[in-house]
């Protein structure tokens, strides 16, 4: 029985000399994060393909069953939105092969423009894909959760292609105003989703975005814990990607989130032990 966790990233400048060692070498960094967490979220793959090469560096750096959840490139969902894109897909296929079975599922982030209309055109592009993959859809149109039709529409889509909904939960991080600057920055970028808990597979995957305070980061994510202890008992494999607006404290959040997720389900296997940082010296 396993709970994957993890962040938008597995490197940021707060966490060096904190959380990771520092100076570590570009080759060195998302193994010291591995020890932290045991999934991350794939990000950079929205702006640029990375080289083959540099993906295998990320599979050297991880064991086989550390996840990662990759986002397909922009110029696939948002600026062809699903539409003429073999040859970038299939350039981006190639790249992320090294990681193998670290590769999770591939992540179709679509526009908040993508409406239940457009849905047919996702039915299409997960019919052409390849099988070797798992794929999970983040949709932000607001009609796929206010209005049941197209809530339904969408499932069956996804389920006819064995693909997973992923929810990006923000409704703790709007509850109140921002207190912070990158609360203020955070409140005009991230988008205000409704929450949705339901899994359509056997491995959910859930993003989380709190606030830059513990505390109230703690108390947001409570339903979150009572649904993966349940998802858990019930033989799924979720992962969990914990966000705040500065993500300082994220690696310590995420391995928070899953010792109270433990605490509910004892036989969760835990997590790695962190590579320890060394104290700075002078000499």
């Amino acid at each position: 029985m396993r709970l994957h966790v993890g962040c938008a990233m597995w490197t940021h400048k707060s966490w060096q000399g904190r959380l990771l060692a520092h100076p570590l070498p570009a080759h060195e960094r998302l193994r010291h994060y591995a020890g932290w967490c045991n999934a991350v979220e794939g990000n950079t793959t929205f702006y640029a393909t990375p080289a083959r090469e540099t993906v295998a560096s990320w599979a050297q750096q991880t064991d086989p069953d550390f996840r990662f959840v990759v986002k397909l490139p922009r110029v696939v969902t948002h600026d062809r939105r699903l539409t003429d894109v073999d040859e970038p897909l299939r350039d981006f296929l190639d790249a992320i092969a090294p990681l193998g079975p670290r590769t999770d599922a591939l992540w179709v982030q679509l526009p908040g423009s993508f409406a239940p209309t457009d849905v047919p055109v996702l039915a299409r592009f997960l019919r052409r894909l390849p099988a070797s993959h798992r794929y999970a859809v983040e949709v932000r149109h607001p009609a796929f959760f206010d209005d049941p039709r197209a809530t339904r529409l969408l499932e069956g889509v996804l389920a006819d292609a064995a693909a997973e909904w992923i929810p990006f939960d923000t409704t703790a991080f709007f509850r109140s105003p921002p207190t912070s600057d990158a609360e203020r920055d955070a409140w005009t970028k991230k988008p205000r989703m409704p929450l949705r808990s339901a899994a359509l597979t056997d491995r959910p995957i859930v993003r989380y975005l709190g606030r830059d305070d513990t505390a109230r980061t703690v108390e947001g994510w409570r339903h979150w814990v009572d649904v993966v202890a349940g998802w858990l008992r019930a033989g799924r494999s979720p992962t969990v990607f914990v966000h705040t607006p500065d993500n300082a404290d994220a690696p310590v959040l995420a391995r928070r989130f899953h010792d109270e997720v433990r605490a509910r389900v004892p036989g969760l296997e835990p997590l790695p032990e962190p590579v320890p940082v060394e104290p700075l010296t002078l000499f």
